[in-house]
């Protein structure tokens, strides 16, 4: 099977790969994460109007340039090779996708505001009680007249506080955990509304989330996106996408750490040679490349199977993020084990990958649910 790239597609990498390699300091975007706003906003404008890559991977009539799910590889895979923080993922590939399969005219001028960069959307899906099942929803939504009421709390929401607009799951009939009655609802967060109190922090990659609680928030009418329970197959469609959108980034991330492992081991001697010499950690540097192959060609089938009907597509997606998450887990500890002392240290780029690569072990579902779904998608 041939796995090259179009031209369009090598474009497209070569150009945002010199971007930032040129543009895009570890060490300015890290003081951004830790004490600045979370994020770069001049590097999120040159995304929207110097690459045009918040657009490239939505079709045409959503006014995207018509890429799909290779694209969002690509670019992904580039944004983890730099560890960008910007939210690339939340906003363009999981609240994208969303709003263009929700349609109405709300969802569609939020859509051109995400493309021109104007708009930053994070989905607001999972809840204390739930853990990994997004389908477990406890958040209430009611109609009253031409509003709706919403109450309930959600947890641990990737870029909320960096975010312009929030897509929130919400219940609006049927019981907890079972798909029907599921609603999505796009909420303006520009100025905090009345009804909702935000407990926003600093993840353990340097990232931005939030707590946020609903106490009586009133929604107009147009704020329910499609019609009403029946999200859940977009919602699960959006997962689907964004772990897979993860697992191209975490390859990005690994071939990075991979190659600064590689580079270290040639110049850091002991005994009076390289320590790459040692046919011991040679070893080590072979399994952690054998690790990102794989991990490379589970990304691959993925993204082959995107558009593929949704059991086959839900489990070659759980197949994997649970071997991202085996290798991520690998190439990360072993990085830093071969670097000593200093892999953990912030001075360092290896720490810093080290934590991402950790955090997207658990991103769009843990290993250990990937794995649970691909036993349950695969029985005979």
């Amino acid at each position: 099977m041939d796995f090259s790239l179009t031209e369009e597609q090598d474009l497209l990498r070569g150009g945002l790969t010199k971007f930032l390699s040129t543009r895009y300091d570890l060490e300015k975007s890290r003081a951004a994460a830790k004490s600045g706003a979370g994020w770069q906003p001049d590097i999120w404008r040159g995304f929207a109007e110097e690459l045009g890559i918040l657009g490239a991977s939505l079709p045409e009539d959503a006014g995207g340039i018509g890429g799909g799910p290779v694209e969002t590889m690509v670019i992904a895979e580039a944004l983890g090779h730099a560890l960008a923080i910007e939210p690339f993922i939340d906003t363009v590939v999981v609240a994208g996708g969303l709003l263009h399969r929700a349609g109405g005219a709300r969802a569609k001028a939020v859509l051109d505001a995400i493309i021109d960069g104007s708009a930053i959307v994070a989905l607001a899906a999972a809840e204390a009680s739930s853990g990994d099942h997004w389908r477990d929803v406890s958040t209430t939504a009611e109609q009253d007249g031409h509003e709706w009421v919403l109450r309930g709390e959600k947890v641990v929401v990737a870029a909320a506080p960096l975010a312009t607009h929030l897509l929130v799951t919400a219940r609006t009939s049927g019981d907890r955990d079972v798909s029907e009655g599921i609603s999505l609802f796009l909420l303006d967060v520009s100025t905090t509304p009345e009804g909702m109190h935000s407990h926003a922090y600093r993840t353990i990659d340097d990232r931005r989330a939030a707590d946020i609680t609903f106490d009586g928030l009133r929604l107009a009418g147009d704020a329910l996106l499609g019609e009403p329970g029946q999200a859940w197959t977009s919602i699960q469609q959006a997962r689907d996408e964004g772990a897979t959108a993860v697992c191209a980034e975490a390859v990005g991330a690994m071939r990075k750490v991979l190659a600064d492992t590689v580079e270290y081991c040639k110049q850091r001697h002991q005994f009076g040679v390289p320590i790459g010499s040692f046919q011991a950690l040679q070893h080590r540097l072979v399994d952690m490349h054998m690790e990102l192959e794989q991990a490379v060609a589970a990304t691959y089938l993925a993204v082959l199977h995107a558009h593929a009907d949704p059991a086959t597509r839900s489990r070659a997606v759980s197949a994997a993020k649970a071997t991202i998450g085996r290798a991520a887990r690998f190439i990360g500890q072993n990085a830093v084990q071969l670097h000593g002392g200093m892999g953990m240290t912030e001075e360092l780029a290896i720490g810093h990958y080290f934590k991402r690569l950790t955090a997207l072990q658990y991103e769009f579902g843990s290993t250990d649910h990937h794995v649970s779904r691909y036993a349950e998608l695969t029985k005979p």
